[in-house]
């Protein structure tokens, strides 16, 4: 007796080819967050970017916005197996905001407005890689999503991808974040499944 069926082809090539192992294509937006949602105002919102010696880059909303801003779309992956592809965003590359930073070292401690911190290599910042993004899909950034700017590094798990951030600080070495210091992988690739230590 078969049980296969002329119908049957199973998952199409396509959606294989762009999900990670481990993971399950999702078509809404997930919600998930290390504390309660902070309320930053635009306002009130500033970015900075502080260097091994202390010099600071720093823009309020309005200086933030006035600089080149892209059009992204991208697949996020997230380390609790969901991903989203064709993800659209709006925001202001890393490469943009590093233009003029000049730094020795080659790690960056994110940090967002609520206390929550994750490392990243630098490299995994620039050549057009992650952006501080302020819109998706059209929209501005719902405060459940990072609202009103979050970073955005794709092409790694989404835990990466600060929300609420509000600046980088350059470190001489790979120190862990908030996940990471609870068991979650310094790099995160997605790809190679860096979920866990």
């Amino acid at each position: 007796m078969s049980f296969i069926t002329r119908g049957f082809s199973g998952r199409s090539r396509e959606r294989d080819e762009r999900l990670p192992p481990g993971q399950t294509l999702v078509h809404d937006f997930p919600v998930l967050s290390a504390g309660p949602t902070p309320e930053v105002d635009t306002e009130e919102w500033e970015f900075s970017i502080i260097t091994e010696t202390g010099g600071e880059h720093r823009w309020n909303w309005d200086e933030f916005m006035a600089l080149e801003i892209e059009e992204v779309e991208t697949d996020i992956h997230c380390v609790t197996h969901w991903s989203k592809l064709g993800t659209r965003w709006r925001g202001v590359s890393l490469d943009t905001l590093f233009a003029d930073v000049e730094t020795q070292y080659d790690f960056v401690m994110a940090h967002s407005y609520g206390g929550y911190t994750t490392n990243v290599p630098l490299e995994e910042l620039l050549d057009g890689k992650a952006w501080i993004a302020f819109e998706f899909d059209g929209e501005p950034l719902d405060p459940e999503h990072g609202g009103p700017a979050r970073l955005i590094v794709p092409h790694l798990y989404f835990w990466k991808s600060a929300k609420w951030v509000r600046g980088l600080v350059m470190q001489g070495d790979d120190e862990p974040g908030f996940w990471e210091q609870n068991g979650y992988h310094l790099h995160g690739d997605p790809w190679k499944e860096e979920r866990y230590w």
